[in-house]
C-alpha cells in the first residue's frame, strides 16, 4: 500500500491543535524535515511542545516556529546556534528542558517501544535530576527518565519507497530513526521516492510500520558550517 501522500499539507495540518507535542529529527541542519515544518509554520498552530535534539538556527527549520511565536516548551540537548532561541529562553518567552543527548534519544525510543521510564546514570547529581525518582542498582545511583511519545512525529529521509520504508544518508540519519517511532503520528518526507522492492531489506533504516504519511522533500538542503582544508599547493606555495 503506498503511502505516498498527495496532499501531504490537508493531511498534516488535520493532526494540528494548539498545545500539541511535535518531535522532528535532525542535528543542527542535517536531516532536519524542512518541509513538513514549514507546513506547521504555515498553519498557525501555537503553543507547541518541542521535541528535538536544538532548534536549527536563526530563520531555518525549528527556528522559523520560533519567529512566529509558536513554540512555548522545547525538549533539547544543547541551544546551539540559534540566536533568537537563546534569546527567548533566558527572557522566559520559551520554557527549556534540557536533556542530555542520549538520554533524548533513548526517552523517544522507549516512548515507541512501548516502555513507559528507564534508569540511567546519566544525570546523577546534577540540576538534570532535580524532582526525578532514583534508585540504587549493584551499588550505584540511578535516575528514572520517562518517555517521550509525540502527537506528531517528522522525519526526513534520503530515500523512501512508496510503503514508507526509509533510509537516510550519513550523518543526516542522527535522531530521525528514534523521532519516527516516538509519534503517534509520523510524517516523512523524502528526496527521493522509490518503487516498492528498491530498498532491500538490509538496506531500511526505519521500517514502513513507523510511518503514516510520506512526501516529497522540496526544500534544498543547507549547510550549517563549511570548512575548507587548503589546497595542497596552496600549502607548498607558503
Amino acid at each position: 500500500m503506498s503511502k505516498v501522500s498527495h496532499n501531504i499539507e490537508e493531511q498534516l495540518r488535520s493532526e494540528l491543535f494548539d498545545g500539541m507535542t511535535i518531535a522532528a529529527g535532525g542535528f543542527g541542519l542535517c536531516g532536519i524535515p524542512s518541509t513538513l515544518i514549514d507546513i506547521i509554520r504555515d498553519s498557525g498552530v501555537k503553543d507547541l511542545t518541542v521535541v528535538s535534539n536544538n532548534l536549527a538556527i536563526d530563520g531555518v527549520g525549528l527556528g522559523r516556529l520560533l519567529e512566529g511565536g509558536q513554540i512555548s516548551r522545547v525538549l533539547a540537548s544543547y541551544i546551539g546556534e540559534n540566536k533568537l532561541f537563546m534569546e527567548q529562553y533566558l527572557s522566559g518567552a520559551v520554557d527549556v528542558e534540557f536533556v542530555p543527548q542520549g538520554t533524548l534519544a533513548e526517552r523517544m525510543r522507549a516512548g515507541g517501544a512501548g516502555i513507559a521510564a528507564f534508569y540511567t546514570r546519566t544525570g546523577v547529581g546534577t540540576e538534570i535530576a532535580k524532582g526525578k525518582p532514583t534508585a540504587e542498582f549493584n551499588g550505584e545511583t540511578y535516575l528514572m527518565e520517562r518517555a517521550i511519545e509525540a502527537d506528531v512525529a517528522l522525519v526526513h529521509a534520503y530515500t523512501s519507497d512508496i510503503q514508507g520504508n526509509l533510509r537516510y544518508r550519513l550523518a543526516a540519519r542522527n535522531f530521525n530513526p528514534v523521532v519516527a517511532q516516538c509519534g503517534k503520528v509520523t510524517f516523512a518526507e523524502a528526496e527521493h521516492i522509490v518503487d516498492r522492492g528498491e530498498l532491500g531489506p538490509d538496506d531500511i533504516h526505519t521500517p514502513s510500520v513507523f510511518i503514516h504519511h510520506l512526501t516529497q522533500a522540496l526544500i534544498p538542503n543547507e549547510i550549517e558550517q563549511v570548512i575548507n582544508r587548503p589546497r595542497p599547493e596552496a600549502l607548498q606555495e607558503v
